[in-house]
């Protein structure tokens, strides 16, 4: 006999992005970040155009690489915008999920594409740090400190979202990248005005790539254990295996499956057997709701049996 219970409380998040759970409760997110999304794509498009203008007019390739980058940020957040909004779809016949995994392919592909522009201004610093060149310092430290501010306000809009959504955690990263690359670029033209140092310039953006991998990592591993159904982070799956051992008339646990469906969504299939018969609905329904509170999964399948030899014939157990 089996029985499925599930859960459909979407904006209950439960926190992902390696930080272990709370018992106490959940981290919950906004429900949307369109308004969020549609302003930094407006703002960052627009100051890409005025930074690739201005470094030019400069001869600051520091500034012409920092526009490139934003530009891969403003694709970036396109990308996480497209999959928030794509999350949202209902299921279909064929998508019986609904989008929701979209969500984890848009966190990934935004942590590859924040190690290319590193790789890109990469490229370019160590091209400089052979080949310096005059530039006209005011401008770049004007036009960058004005990427500070806007990359600087994109990133607060996103910054209660970050614990709890891998993809917001992505777009969050994405600004404060962008951010930690202008204060370089302004800091490297004051140095530069009052020493005459031009290798500043291309060392600086050398240690900001750095620090941009340093902090993009965690996502890129995240996302990349996401879309291959790992159990994600801050879900103990021995935990989980334990508890379901302990409920009251289960002799074994097999074919335990716990992966996410979404960013900031889980999923348990199980079995449990249980000697003596189905429990009922309420049962079941307990179970579901432990599995939620302590554990932040929200999606249960539970599979009732009463003979574990038949079972086990049929699917040898897992053992997570």
């Amino acid at each position: 006999m089996a029985h499925a219970h599930h859960h459909d409380h979407a904006h209950d998040h439960h926190d992902h992005a390696g930080h272990s759970h709370d018992p106490g409760g959940h981290v919950h997110a906004p429900a949307s970040f369109g308004k969020a999304f549609a302003i930094g794509i407006t703002l960052n498009t627009v100051f890409v155009v005025v930074e690739a203008v201005y470094g030019y007019a400069a001869g600051s390739m520091a500034l012409v690489a920092d526009a490139g980058h934003n530009l891969s940020d403003v694709l970036g957040l396109i990308a996480a915008w497209t999959a928030a909004v794509l999350s949202k779809r209902a299921a279909t016949p064929r998508y019986t999920y609904g989008l929701k995994a979209s969500s984890i392919l848009a966190a990934l592909f935004n942590a590859v594409f924040l190690l290319v522009a590193v790789g890109a201004i990469a490229w370019e610093a160590v091209h400089r740090l052979f080949n310096p060149e005059p530039v006209t310092e005011i401008t770049v430290i004007v036009v960058a400190t004005i990427g500070i501010v806007i990359n600087g306000i994109t990133a607060l809009m996103f910054a209660s979202g970050r614990n709890s959504d891998l993809n917001i955690r992505g777009a969050y990263l994405h600004m404060v990248a962008d951010a930690a690359v202008s204060v370089g670029v302004v800091i490297a033209a004051i140095v530069i005005i009052f020493t005459g140092w031009m290798w500043v310039d291309a060392v600086t953006s050398l240690l900001i790539c750095v620090l941009i991998v340093w902090g993009t990592w965690s996502l890129l591993r995240d996302s990349a254990a996401m879309s291959l159904a790992a159990v994600p982070r801050g879900i103990d799956p021995a935990a989980v295996r334990s508890y379901l051992e302990t409920c009251e008339g289960v002799a074994q646990v097999h074919d335990l499956h716990i992966w996410p469906m979404s960013t900031t969504e889980v999923a348990l299939t199980c079995h449990l057997v249980i000697p003596t018969g189905a429990p009922g609905d309420a049962y079941l329904m307990d179970i579901a709701e432990r599995l939620k509170h302590d554990f932040g999964i929200e999606h249960a399948t539970i599979q009732i049996e009463t003979d574990p030899n038949s079972a086990c014939a049929l699917a040898p157990e897992h053992v997570i």
